[in-house]
């Protein structure tokens, strides 16, 4: 199958609508199939140890809380993003991370999405991924920071409920180093589960995910961002412009490398048959 690639925004955006307007531009003009937000309520999602450390921020120094309050898009954002989307025309969706954001996005945008992705960091929320599969949605999850017992558990349960699924090999850490990737993991899934598989990168440079396709990585997705100096944690780790272009070349050209492993002589060898046998 052709190389399905997923563009995640994540925070990179800024609650700003024209850095949301550039990274779908960004998406569609490098041939990239989807671009993805995240949605989550801080009020559930965010440590109670952390909520009222205080932190810097482009608004001005608040707690922690109220900063991911502010860096969460509302109703009119998504409906933006799903109308500009739709006027390219290309996918998007969001990873939940909460039933309240799962509620939310069946209720506004079922019918617009095509799939639902749960984090790496909720795979063992088994109650939120067994009713996001019962949703009928197709379910992508990333397994960062995940044993291959939770990894089972969390399949099963998909293999019950979901109307279909891809499991996305991660390495959570961000950036993740080249020694922790562990890419043979990929066939590894592919056989042990015998479902499709996908790569979340959290890697700084793009190699990796090129091998990861190579591996067969079905599905490619890679953090993105206008510009590596922008505020924010994610944004140095993640792929500029030039370098999802890039990427996206390249994983082409290897799968086109790949071939089909059937053994024949090509139209390109026909002269050279010629030239060197008679």
């Amino acid at each position: 199958m052709k190389t399905y690639f997923i563009s995640e925004v994540g925070i990179n955006h800024n609650n700003d609508r024209q850095i949301i307007k550039k990274l779908i531009d960004a998406t569609f003009a490098t041939g990239w199939d989807c671009v993805k937000f995240q949605k989550k309520d801080p009020n559930l999602c965010v440590p109670e140890e952390q909520k009222y450390k205080m932190k810097e921020t482009p608004w001005g120094v608040m707690t922690y809380l109220n900063y991911k309050h502010k860096m969460e898009l509302k109703l009119d954002d998504y409906l933006f993003i799903n109308d500009y989307c739709k006027s390219k025309p290309i996918d998007w969706s969001v990873s939940v991370w909460d039933f309240p954001s799962l509620d939310f996005i069946i209720k506004y945008f079922e019918k617009d999405i095509p799939f639902i992705k749960i984090p790496s960091a909720k795979l063992t929320d088994f109650e939120l991924l067994t009713v996001a599969a019962q949703t009928g949605k197709p379910i992508y999850l990333s397994t960062g920071m995940s044993t291959l017992d939770e990894i089972d558990t969390a399949v099963q349960i998909l293999e019950i409920h979901a109307s279909s699924f891809v499991l996305f090999h991660c390495n959570s850490a961000y950036p993740a180093p080249s020694e922790d990737l562990n890419l043979k993991l990929i066939p590894f899934y592919k056989n042990r589960y015998g479902c499709l598989v996908g790569y979340s990168g959290h890697e700084q440079n793009i190699e990796p995910s090129v091998v990861a396709a190579s591996l067969g990585a079905e599905y490619i997705e890679r953090h993105i961002t206008t510009d590596h100096n922008m505020w924010g944690t994610d944004q140095k780790a993640s792929l500029e412009i030039s370098a999802m272009d890039m990427l996206k070349r390249r994983i082409d050209d290897a799968i086109l490398a790949m071939g089909n492993g059937i053994k024949t002589i090509t139209p390109s060898e026909m002269g050279v048959i010629k030239k060197l046998r008679g």
